[in-house]
């Protein structure tokens, strides 16, 4: 498998993870393995409500389609049930859980597009003491109280868990349905001075991104960068990583690599698991060497 970081990238980017100036980005394959794919839940439905292409697994789609045959916040309560259904939590106390290995790094901010609270119990479990908050991007989410209210700045002893498209606990909060992703992407280019909170802000302007559990054809992925990365300023940027299974075919490797290039985003080829490890490793051996120099 070849795996695009050279060591020099590997070097940026655990100091920048010693110095806080990293964000990771969790997408749904950090859960994989947990929790139901969005394929998996796309074809049950599918089946479940007679959606006409029944060869389609494109979730965002679907609930499209379940928005309009019922009503905005059927597919979002629909989702909501079936986490109650099926509530299970990762092996946190495996070595190489994604959310484990990330509640080890002294980072203050860390961001996800996912519903669940993983990574706020992955981090109590470190005996850090995390906070959790949503964007309020909609008007039904505005009056909604924030930790940022009364000037929190988050830390790695403090961090903040925040979640772009909501939380599974508030479906209003839910970015599903093609209509929610283009709204959220017009409010975020819009709004993005009220609807952001500033430390939010900083961590997205300042600090090395890190995006793990994304592809780069999902929904989520391009909303982020289209919305969060594309438009940030050049002069300022830092090193970009995502984890990306690499494609089967080498002519689609060779568009994804050129994509990513055009970007100024590094690359690494491989599972969430895969590179969770490798962060691991690499960290411990960077504080150890710390240790041994002090």
């Amino acid at each position: 498998m070849s795996i695009s970081l050279t060591d020099n990238d590997w070097k940026i980017l655990i100091k920048r993870i010693k110095r806080g100036k990293c964000t990771p980005f969790l997408g749904a394959g950090a859960c994989y393995g947990v929790l139901p794919l969005g394929s998996d839940i796309a074809q049950k439905w599918v089946k479940e409500y007679n959606y006409p292409d029944i060869e389609c697994n494109d979730l965002v789609r679907i609930a499209q389609y379940l928005a309009i045959n019922n009503d905005p916040m059927f597919p979002k309560d629909e989702l909501v049930d079936m986490f109650e259904e099926n509530h299970k939590c990762p092996a946190f106390n495996s070595p190489y859980e994604p959310h484990n290995v990330l509640s080890e790094l002294p980072l203050p901010v860390y961001m996800t597009t996912n519903y669940d609270d993983f990574m706020t119990q992955a981090l109590k479990l470190r005996n850090k003491n995390p906070v959790r908050e949503f964007c309020k991007w909609n008007s039904a989410l505005k009056s909604e109280p924030s930790v940022f209210d009364n000037n929190f700045i988050p830390s790695a002893s403090n961090p903040v868990v925040y979640h772009f498209h909501g939380i599974i606990e508030k479906s209003e909060s839910l970015v599903l349905t093609e209509d929610d992703y283009l709204d959220f992407l017009v409010k975020l280019s819009k709004e993005e001075d009220t609807i952001l909170p500033l430390p939010i802000k900083q961590a997205l302007s300042g600090s090395s991104l890190l995006f793990i559990g994304y592809k780069l054809e999902d929904w989520d992925f391009k909303v982020l960068f289209r919305g969060l990365v594309v438009n940030g300023e050049k002069s300022l940027r830092r090193i970009n990583v995502t984890v990306q299974l690499p494609p089967v075919h080498e002519d689609l490797r060779k568009y994804q690599d050129d994509y990513f290039n055009k970007m100024d985003i590094k690359v690494y080829w491989g599972t969430a698991s895969e590179f969770v490890k490798e962060l691991k490793n690499k960290w411990r051996e960077f504080s150890n060497d710390n240790k041994e120099q002090g």
